[in-house]
């Protein structure tokens, strides 16, 4: 499936969404943000799809929004509306993988940041540099930046407009794995080939019962972990997953 800007493949349970301009480096433009709108309106009804992964195509994974989309817009309130992507990939169910090549700034890491897990290359560089030209990150940068690496870190970033390396980024653990550059694609592939092997309705608990537990209390949050637990009591995929260990044999999971 291939729109103007994005691609979108599917095999074994995987889905992969590729941005498609190289040209820009991957700048989301107004376009490209419709596309992958439209695209990921179909992945959300597609029960086949267990995992994710999006990527760039080219050199860079995305550098960030485009300053023609930016300049065209009539006030934030109509950039928000019509740029705005990460919150397609926060919101989703499933896992989500990154597969950062290049450069992932601005938007660009914004929209990694809304990701579940997140690969990248040796030579990858991140960054949420808005402030030098007297912005700030709309898309999320503020608050998904400072939950996965601390307040202080994420200041740091935001405040100087500082770019890091890949291997500061994996220090600080904005980043899951770092391989070399070329080995950036298949090791997004194994780890949601992995993750689409397992039941399908504990991977999408998993998710809901961290994603929702950072909002709540510690109490609140282990009340919503023994709830979806106990869900899991009624599916089939469980008493598969029982009898998988039992006969020493792989279990075959169906989402129910």
């Amino acid at each position: 499936m291939t729109h103007q800007t994005v691609r979108y493949t599917k095999e074994e349970h995987v889905g992969e969404l590729v941005l498609q301009r190289p040209e820009a480096q991957n700048a989301i433009n107004q376009s490209m943000a419709e596309d992958v709108a439209r695209i990921m309106a179909e992945i959300y009804g597609d029960e086949d799809v267990r995992a994710l992964i999006i990527s760039g195509a080219g050199e860079d994974f995305c550098v960030g929004t485009d300053m023609e989309a930016l300049s065209s817009a009539n006030g934030r309130a109509q950039i928000i509306q019509c740029l705005t992507i990460s919150p397609f990939f926060h919101r989703f169910d499933r896992p989500v993988v990154a597969a950062i090549n290049g450069s992932a700034l601005g938007q660009g890491l914004e929209l990694a940041l809304a990701c579940d897990l997140r690969v990248c290359g040796e030579n990858s560089r991140f960054g949420l540099p808005q402030v030098s030209r007297g912005e700030i990150p709309w898309d999320g940068g503020t608050q998904r930046l400072s939950r996965l690496v601390g307040r202080g870190r994420a200041l740091q970033m935001i405040l100087t407009g500082e770019i890091i390396d890949a291997r500061e980024a994996r220090r600080i653990g904005l980043i899951n794995w770092m391989v070399p550059d070329d080995e950036v694609k298949s090791k997004a592939v194994e780890v949601a080939r992995e993750m689409a092997a397992k039941a399908p309705i504990a991977l999408r608990f998993v998710k809901e019962a961290v994603s929702k537990g950072m909002d709540m209390t510690m109490e609140q949050g282990l009340r919503l972990e023994a709830d979806l637990y106990f869900l899991l009591h009624t599916t089939g995929d469980r008493q598969e997953g029982i009898e998988a260990f039992r006969s020493k044999r792989s279990p075959r999971f169906k989402g129910a």
